[in-house]
């Protein structure tokens, strides 16, 4: 089935944005009310870009303030070993979008997401009955394909990766601000740790525009179908550009100082061209590190107070409580730690993310609602769940697990560890592959032959590293050897006589990657 883009002008009215022009678009017909006659849940999936999994306070931050997404977990679940299986955009996307792990959909670092696969999220609940819609930032190639969408509204941030691609939010912008401009003030850049301050109107932010359009869609819709819905904000992903409201909710904050391994020195002086704050490492003080985090905090924030929107949208909708909401991220943010930054590393900051789920009212479960679950989760996971929820048989061959079985029945037989890897960025030592139970964490390095073993239970900063004292040897042949066998289904190259392989030449595209064409 071919989905129908839905024009982004009908969504336009006078100088604010509005969702009105569902109705004109033929999404509904005017004459029927709301009446939810389906028994199949709506589908509510938030995700942000580059929010770190500890920057929420129901993980225990006592920093972060994040009340929608803390009564969220409180109403549902909180995974607190929740990983993404590749830490940057793209490949964590196609998981997402899949529900296959890194090797079988293809993709083993940053490149373009394929144009089509054989499982792909938005069409297999379509398929189910659903109407499909996704707002804000998909990051897929072309920019405006579906992947089985009715429509989207994108914020692609800067990047124009399509011939002629402008944006909905940018054109948006320009209709309702063309004396201003929606690039980060100089000499910041898209990928800036250097924090600063909005310096349009707040209602002008990419999170406003991405979070108010999504209030919009729920109170027009009028359906009878049940809703699908991706929201997805590009923030905190750099800049850390808060508007001054949120900025100032922090000022008296002492913000967390970076962790510091004992084990990063090599890192602390590998800053990139003087005055370019776009460092993939680098010391540059606790003091630069906590203004960046100031900013990071703020970004989340507003993203929080929108996300209670979205949420109160829903219970004014009477959609709430017959809906399945997860939130999550693609990854997150090292944010200085061990004198690294941004992502495509296999260490907390950058690899462990957010994931809270709620499920409807009439959900039977063993599960008291504001539970901590701690068993390794991954983006993989999403739409097994869906397909679970709509009652879908979920593929033998698709590497996620549906997450109802958790909440369902606690002594549901689920995975030991989730694997994580990145092919080589921003360094040619970065090429690595991971394996954690949230509790342990085992990292092995392609290029170098290095092993890394964290506690993360005694040592959630990542300090010492474990790979080298005598006294832990018998944890890290199990942990290795649990890496022969997930390697070992790639051949040789990867293990061979049982033995993890050297690789110098990252390898950014597995051999199930699909060739196929644009249909």
């Amino acid at each position: 089935m071919k989905s129908v883009e839905i024009d982004r002008r009908t969504f336009l009215k006078n100088s604010s944005l509005t969702v009105a022009g569902l109705i004109t678009a033929g999404l509904s017909d005017p004459a029927k009310a709301f009446h939810h006659k389906t028994n199949k849940p709506h589908i509510i999936y938030i995700m942000s870009d580059q929010h770190r999994g500890d920057c929420m306070g129901c993980m225990g931050n006592k920093v972060a303030k994040t009340p929608n997404l803390d009564a969220l977990a409180k109403d549902g679940v909180c995974f607190t070993s929740a990983y993404t299986a590749s830490p940057s955009c793209t490949p964590a996307r196609a998981g997402l979008l899949t529900g296959l792990s890194p090797w079988h959909h293809g993709m083993l670092g940053y490149g373009r997401v394929g144009l089509n696969y054989k499982y792909e999220l938005p069409q297999m609940i379509r398929n189910a009955g659903y109407y499909t819609f996704a707002i804000g930032k998909m990051h897929w190639f072309p920019q405006k394909t579906l992947h089985g969408f009715h429509g989207t509204l994108v914020d692609e941030s800067s990047r124009v990766e399509t011939e002629d691609f402008v944006s909905d939010y940018r054109r948006w912008f320009k209709k309702v601000a063309p004396d201003k401009s929606y690039d980060p003030p100089k000499p910041t850049n898209w990928n800036s740790n250097k924090a600063v301050i909005y310096e349009n109107e707040e209602k002008l932010h990419p999170t406003h525009w991405t979070g108010q359009t999504a209030v919009d869609l729920i109170n027009n819709y009028d359906r009878e179908e049940p809703l699908l819905l991706k929201v997805s904000f590009a923030r905190p992903h750099s800049p850390y550009d808060p508007p001054k409201r949120f900025h100032d909710l922090y000022k008296t904050e002492d913000m967390p100082a970076p962790f510091i391994g004992k084990w990063c020195d090599k890192f602390a002086k590998m800053k990139d061209i003087p005055n370019n704050w776009a460092p993939a490492f680098g010391d540059f003080g606790v003091d630069f590190a906590k203004k960046a985090r100031h900013a990071y905090y703020a970004n989340v924030t507003f993203i929080d107070e929108q996300i209670g929107e979205i949420i109160s949208a829903l219970k004014q909708k009477g959609m709430y409580d017959n809906a399945l909401i997860l939130y999550t991220a693609d990854h997150g943010d090292m944010l200085g730690d061990h004198h690294h930054w941004r992502k495509t590393y296999a260490y907390e900051g950058s690899a462990k993310i957010p994931m809270l789920m709620k499920w409807p009212k009439n959900t039977k479960t063993k599960i008291k609602r504001g539970s901590n679950l701690p068993q390794p989760v991954e983006l993989r996971d999403f739409l097994p769940t869906f397909l679970d929820i709509t009652r879908q048989k979920i593929p033998a061959d698709m590497d996620g697990m549906s997450l109802l079985k958790l909440v369902k029945n606690k002594n549901s037989k689920w995975r030991q560890y989730i694997d994580s890897e990145h092919s080589t960025c921003y360094h040619s030592d970065n090429y690595w592959c991971a394996l954690t139970d949230g509790k342990i964490k085992y990292i092995y390095f392609f290029p170098t032959g290095e092993h890394q073993l964290f506690n993360l239970e005694k040592d959630p900063g990542e300090i010492n590293n474990l790979a080298d004292e005598p006294q832990h040897k018998e944890i890290l042949q199990l942990w290795k050897t649990r890496m022969v066998e997930h390697l070992s289904e790639r051949g040789p190259d990867w293990v061979k006589d049982n033995q993890l392989q050297i690789r110098k030449n990252g390898q950014l595209y597995s051999p199930n990657f699909p060739k196929n064409k644009k249909t």
